[in-house]
């Protein structure tokens, strides 16, 4: 007994600094300093949330341009990669059917990033060429031309990193939310 109450002050102890108070701390200093971020990104919309700039969600219309794949099924609960082997047949399957969803062909190949997962499988955010490869579709299901969409997107992607990463990406429910703006 004389060990297990000292024992048991410390782990209290340690639990409410590295804890509680750790994160009240965290906490405290990113609702200072960066809110929006804090509060997880969250889009509003005629007062509702629609979504979240840092979670892909799953477009499926034509007139909306569509996230990468996601191995969680787009559901921020489960954020994970599919962990199949480049080799795998149900991996070839998935991407065939994607391919085929966006009726690429062999003069018109569809970029990758549009075809495999991201790591966390919840990517927001597809690369410029992905955006540009679909601004036909969504185009043509809008009925707006073709270099307004692409208008659209240009004014919206971005390069990360930078002058130390300056491929440029787009996030997808910014550039959908954008055009729903736009009309058609």
């Amino acid at each position: 007994m004389n060990h297990i109450l000292p024992s048991l002050r410390l782990w209290i102890a340690t639990l409410a600094i590295c804890v509680l108070a750790y994160a009240a701390i965290v906490l405290g200093f990113a609702q200072t300093v960066a809110p929006f971020q804090a509060d997880g990104s969250i889009i509003v919309q005629n007062g509702k949330p629609i979504g979240s700039r840092l979670i892909a969600q799953n477009f499926t219309q034509d007139r909306y341009f569509w996230p990468r794949p996601s191995a969680a099924d787009y559901n921020g609960m489960g954020a994970m990669g599919s962990n199949l082997s480049p080799t795998s047949d149900k991996l070839k399957q998935r991407a065939a059917e994607t391919v085929s969803r966006y009726a690429a062909a062999q003069d018109d190949p569809i970029p990758a990033d549009l075809v495999a997962a991201s790591g966390g499988g919840l990517d927001p955010h597809i690369s410029l060429a992905g955006a540009r490869y679909q601004a036909g579709r969504v185009a043509a299901a809008r009925g707006l031309p073709v270099r307004s969409v692409e208008a659209v997107i240009d004014r919206l992607a971005f390069a990360p990193g930078g002058a130390f990463a300056p491929d440029r990406i787009v996030n997808v429910l910014e550039l959908n939310m954008a055009l729903d703006k736009l009309g058609g």
